[in-house]
């Protein structure tokens, strides 16, 4: 994608990797849109940064129908969507409590999304330069024990964006999956403090870069994760999963 001169939605973005990437977006001459639930939370960060806002409810059709509504109409030139849209939380699927969690994992983390690239979708092919962005995670391709949920979502997510960049060649629209490792945010609670993880400037600094020097990436890979994506491609799978959850 181009990194200049676009507008661009992100929803799910009042915080973490969303709000970093916000901020450098619009530092790079873009005019940026930020969606939440959290509307005190809107009107500070439009306030205290100037990116425009909208609330939005990713589980809910109608919200997201609005905010598509709102967004098209006071910014029409709208051509790149962050579909971002994630919760993590742990899992034990040994009894079945756990249905409840799983369950609202997939309401945010996949048919979030899907409500999204459906509003838009069809708008988006009307500009001339647009980009549809997804959001996984290195478990999608080397799975985290505890959270069983969360990494099946991302990988949906993953092979999703796979296969609608085969039904939108031709189109005016890009298909890029943004593949984050272990970042530095409060997607856990105690995460943003964890020293193993990659800090979030660090994060998005190389993001930016990547963006800018592969304008035609399909994925943003940054270094640290191409321990996780390419685990079973390399065969090391086994040795991968045994490590990163050596600590459970």
């Amino acid at each position: 994608m181009n990194l200049t001169a676009n507008t661009i939605f992100i929803p799910g973005a009042t915080s973490g990797i969303g709000l970093a990437l916000a901020l450098r977006l619009q530092a790079a001459g873009n005019t940026v849109v930020i969606g939440g639930r959290r509307t005190a939370v809107l009107e500070q960060l439009a306030t205290e940064h100037g990116l425009g806002t909208v609330t939005i409810d990713t589980t809910d059709a109608a919200s997201v129908l609005a905010a598509r509504d709102r967004l098209l109409s006071e910014h029409p030139d709208l051509n790149v969507l962050v579909a971002m849209a994630g919760v993590m939380d742990a899992e034990d699927v040994r009894g079945a409590g756990f249905l409840p969690t799983a369950e609202r994992i997939v309401e945010t983390n996949i048919n979030g999304p899907l409500r999204l690239i459906a509003a838009f979708i069809e708008h988006l092919q009307t500009r001339p330069d647009a980009t549809l962005m997804t959001v996984s995670s290195g478990l999608a391709h080397t799975p985290l024990a505890f959270t069983p949920t969360y990494n099946g979502s991302k990988a949906f997510i993953h092979q999703y964006s796979e296969t609608i960049r085969l039904q939108l060649a031709g189109t005016s629209v890009r298909v890029v999956e943004l593949v984050p490792p272990a970042v530095q945010t409060e997607l856990m609670p105690g995460n943003s403090v964890n020293e193993h993880f990659m800090p979030l400037d660090a994060f998005v600094d190389e993001v930016m870069a990547l963006l800018e020097s592969q304008p035609d990436a399909t994925e943003i890979l940054v270094e640290t994760v191409k321990f996780l994506r390419f685990a079973e491609v390399e065969g090391r799978y086994a040795a991968t999963v045994a490590a990163i959850n050596a600590a459970g």
